[in-house]
């Protein structure tokens, strides 16, 4: 993986960490797509076939609510999917991706996962475990993935109820393709701390398993327990996907619709334009699709998958 990157967009083939891996950077600010009507009905100012105007009113989840309202910021025990209602000392998210992305550093492990680790492990193993878990941490920073689960599962016999261990356990079981373990780890972890961040991960995984059902349940809940604005895009990306290789673009453009597009876009949001251009592309929005891929052009000519994307867009003009 691109070392900082925990997200890869939906591809139509299997897990977002194998095949069609899409990991992305968010670039420059772009200007906004414009042009003429498709029939998705993603472009701005305008009114599709589909009835999703992009900018406008359209819904653009299968159960009628928009990505910046409804639950997307609620979940039990906290307004913003944080998972509030837990110690003062618990950790943001930018401080858990700060340890994938960077490891420890070359230093100690920061005072957040001491105090995690002491709070439910014996002292007489602690020591231990925060020697494991700094090697686990700069290995998955590395991307050294078999050393990090080793280390962690060694950690993990010590220690069962520690979050973060079992967060990145998930996390490289999943990089790895070890998809029913990173599932079961990562619906641990979210037991444990109450975050919802990962669910797109497990929603991934049981693509991979070929598990449909499960896949529905997972959107359900998640549209139920809600989460930070960038988790609710990449459920999208994600449930998209899965609506996409199952032969129902139209449920997809509901649940991608990207609306205005950003001139100043995050990482997740090229990512749910490359999913909404192969969605438009599918309902044969020759027009949509390529102001979306020209949009995540504009702002990283590097993004994987482009090459592919242009040539489902020439299918679908054919």
């Amino acid at each position: 993986m691109a070392k900082g990157s925990d997200r890869s967009s939906g591809s139509s083939k299997g897990p977002r960490g194998t095949r069609g891996n899409r990991s992305g950077s968010a670039g420059s600010a772009g200007r906004r797509s414009g042009g003429g009507k498709g029939k998705s009905g993603a472009r701005a100012g305008g009114k599709g076939k589909s009835g999703a105007r992009a900018g406008g009113k359209g819904h653009s989840s299968s159960d009628g609510r928009r990505g910046s309202s409804g639950t997307s910021d609620k979940r039990s025990g906290g307004k913003d999917g944080s998972g509030a209602g837990r110690r003062t000392s618990s950790p943001s998210r930018a401080d858990r991706a700060q340890l994938r992305t960077s490891g420890t550093g070359g230093g100690d492990l920061p005072n957040w996962i001491k105090e995690e680790v002491a709070r439910v492990t014996a002292r007489d193993k602690r020591d231990t475990v925060l020697a494991l878990l700094g090697e686990a941490a700069d290995a998955f920073a590395d991307g050294r993935f078999p050393r990090a689960r080793q280390q962690l599962l060694r950690a993990k016999k010590l220690t069962s109820r520690v979050a973060t261990i079992r967060e990145l356990l998930g996390l490289t079981a999943y990089r790895m393709g070890n998809w029913d373990e990173a599932l079961r780890e990562l619906r641990t972890y979210r037991r444990i701390d109450g975050d919802t961040t990962h669910m797109s991960v497990e929603m991934d995984c049981q693509r991979a398993l070929d598990r449909p059902e499960d896949v529905e349940k997972t959107w359900e809940r998640f549209r139920e327990l809600g989460g930070r604005p960038a988790a609710d895009a990449e459920m999208r990306v994600v449930y998209a996907s899965f609506l996409l290789d199952r032969g129902e673009p139209r449920r997809a453009w509901s649940v991608i619709n990207p609306g205005r597009i950003a001139t100043d876009p995050r990482e997740w949001d090229l990512r749910r334009w490359y999913v909404a251009s192969r969605v438009a592309a599918a309902l044969g929005d020759v027009d949509t699709a390529q102001q979306l891929a020209a949009a995540i052009e504009r702002n990283d000519l590097a993004f994987p998958g482009l090459d592919q994307l242009h040539e489902e867009i020439e299918a679908a003009g054919a």
